[in-house]
């Protein structure tokens, strides 16, 4: 049985990766995973491919003992695998609660490689990992601290197992899109926090075509994808320009 296995599922990136493999990728199930149960099964209402709710809540350590269960029942061909579980807070250290910073670290770090790890057994030659990362990952970024420290041990994970499959024919892609504003990720990301932390969100981008442009890169093999010019001229200029430099910019841009 051909399957794709969706994390975060139930809205943003998520929700948007299992309408477009529903459309365009040829699986007999979608696995989608998230903590809210009535939306994952909303969504599975809307859709004519078949998909399977897994009501999980990716940072509790339990919930990966029922996800390697039914593993191990269900014994899938693991197709595509798209970890987009996560979330940020906007603020500095002293504006963001040890809870949260803990949470995003969980849930962005190790619920995203656990699922990873658990899920390869059952991918063979040809299977498509996606890692949902974010350009935050290209520099540190104060006012994002963690979250951007989080999703550079992404793009870093994401690229090194890259060449740990390559013999296996397993393709992994880091992810890297700019602000996306038709998501939940932005309020969210304000809440229990600092909204003045970050200001405006200038050329945000929206999740069809972060997400058609990662699929797309996905099966070309790409290391990383950067959807979008924003993505790009950042990860670019990310390699030759001094962080500091960077960060000083950063800290006047988001002032504004």
């Amino acid at each position: 049985m051909q399957i794709a296995i969706i994390t975060g599922a139930s809205s943003g990136l998520g929700r948007e990766f299992v309408k477009q493999i529903s459309q365009k990728e040829p699986m007999e199930e979608i696995w989608v995973i998230a903590r809210r149960t009535d939306r994952l099964f909303h969504l599975a209402k809307q859709l004519s491919v078949p998909i399977v709710p897994i009501p999980l809540d990716l940072t509790k350590q339990e919930s990966f003992t029922r996800f390697h269960a039914l593993l191990e029942e269900k014994k899938p061909d693991i197709r595509i695998l798209i970890n987009a579980a996560g979330f940020g807070k906007m603020g500095s250290y002293k504006d963001i609660s040890l809870q949260d910073s803990g949470d995003m670290v969980e849930l962005n770090c190790r619920a995203l490689m656990q699922v990873t790890l658990l899920s390869l057994p059952y991918m063979s030659r040809g299977a498509r990992i996606l890692e949902i990362c974010s350009t935050a990952s290209f520099q540190p970024l104060p006012g994002l601290n963690v979250y951007a420290a989080s999703k550079a041990f992404v793009q870093s994970y994401s690229r090194s197992l890259r060449w740990e499959l390559f013999g296996h024919g397993v393709h992994v892609t880091a992810v890297c899109p700019y602000w996306i504003t038709d998501t939940e990720f932005i309020p969210v990301s304000q809440e229990n926090g600092n909204p003045a932390a970050i200001r405006h969100f200038p050329f945000s981008s929206h999740a069809r075509h972060v997400v058609r442009a990662a699929l797309r890169d996905s099966k070309l093999n790409l290391p990383v994808s950067a959807p979008g010019p924003v993505s790009f001229l950042q990860r670019f200029f990310a390699k030759f320009i001094p962080h500091e430099l960077i960060i000083g910019c950063w800290e006047g841009l988001r002032r504004l």
